[in-house]
C-alpha cells in the first residue's frame, strides 16, 4: 500500500512539475538555445529530487570517465522514461533522436525544436535514415552528442533485444566514436505502470567503439556490449529489490 501511495504522489508531482517548468520557460524560446538546456537540466535535477524524496529512488553512475569529449554518438539501453531526462545533464550538449510525434505536442514540441532535437518519422524507413544522418552531421559539426536508443522504444528488463538498423547507419555515416550505455532503470521505473520501486538505478558507460568498423562488426559489438552489461545490472538490481522486500517483511 505504501508503494502505491508514494507512486501516485510522485506521478502527480512529476507531471505538475513538468507543466510548471514548461510554462515558466516560455521566455527562453526567444533566447539562445543555452536557455533551453538550462531548463532541461533543472527539470532533471527536480525529477531526481522528487524520486529520492517521494519514492526513495536514487541513481549511481559508473564509468563516467569513459565519455569522450566533443562530437559523439551515444547508444543507450532504453527501459523507462527515466533516461529521457536523466542522461541529458551528463553530456555537454546532447541532441536526442526522438519520434516525430513528440514535436507536435504543445509546449514540449516547441522546446524540443528550439533545443534542436532530431525527430524521426518511423514510418518513412530509408528516407527517415537519410534525414536523421543529415541532421546528425550538422549537429556533430557543432561538437554535440547525438543520443539514440538503438531499439527505438522502451524494453522491459530481461526482454529479448530488438536493435534497429538506424544506429548502425548513423554510426557509419557520422564517423565519430560510439559510447554504449547500459542501465537497469526499468526495475525501478517500470513501463506501462504507475508504480515506482525504491532502490538505486545504475547507469554504466562502457568502452567507446572507435569509428570506421564494418557495419556488421559494429552492430554485433554494440549489442553484445550493451546487453551483457545490462543483464549484469538487471541481476544486481533484482537482488537489491529482493533484499528490500525481505527487509520490509521482517
Amino acid at each position: 500500500m505504501r508503494v502505491i501511495v508514494r507512486s501516485v504522489l510522485f506521478n502527480l508531482l512529476f507531471y505538475l512539475n513538468l507543466v510548471v517548468l514548461l510554462v515558466a520557460a516560455l521566455p527562453t524560446l526567444v533566447l539562445p538555445r543555452s536557455g533551453i538546456a538550462w531548463v532541461v537540466r533543472l527539470w532533471a535535477r527536480s525529477n531526481h529530487w522528487l524520486l529520492r524524496s517521494v519514492c526513495g529512488i536514487t541513481f549511481e553512475l559508473r564509468g563516467r570517465d569513459k565519455i569522450p569529449r566533443g562530437a559523439l554518438l551515444v547508444a543507450s539501453k532504453h527501459q523507462s522514461a527515466w533516461e529521457t531526462f536523466a542522461l541529458f545533464p551528463l553530456f555537454a550538449d546532447p541532441a536526442f533522436i526522438l519520434k516525430r510525434e513528440l514535436m507536435w505536442v504543445p509546449l514540449f514540441g516547441w522546446f524540443a525544436k528550439k533545443a534542436r532535437m532530431i525527430p524521426v518519422d518511423r514510418g518513412a524507413r530509408s528516407q527517415a535514415l537519410a534525414a536523421i544522418a543529415a541532421r546528425a552531421k550538422i549537429e556533430l559539426a557543432r561538437d554535440r552528442q547525438i543520443v539514440i536508443f538503438p531499439e527505438g522504444t522502451r524494453r522491459t528488463p530481461g526482454a529479448a533485444p530488438s536493435y534497429k538498423f538506424g544506429v548502425v547507419h548513423l554510426y557509419a555515416e557520422s564517423r565519430v566514436p560510439c559510447l554504449p550505455v547500459a542501465l537497469n532503470s526499468g526495475l525501478f521505473w517500470p513501463r506501462r505502470t504507475f508504480l515506482r520501486n525504491s532502490g538505486t538505478i545504475v547507469v554504466e558507460f562502457l568502452e567507446p567503439i572507435a569509428p570506421g568498423l564494418d557495419r556488421q562488426v559494429f552492430a554485433e559489438r554494440l549489442q553484445q556490449s550493451i546487453e551483457t552489461a545490462t543483464a549484469r545490472l538487471v541481476e544486481e538490481g533484482k537482488r537489491q529489490l529482493a533484499a528490500s522486500a525481505l527487509t520490509r517483511r521482517y
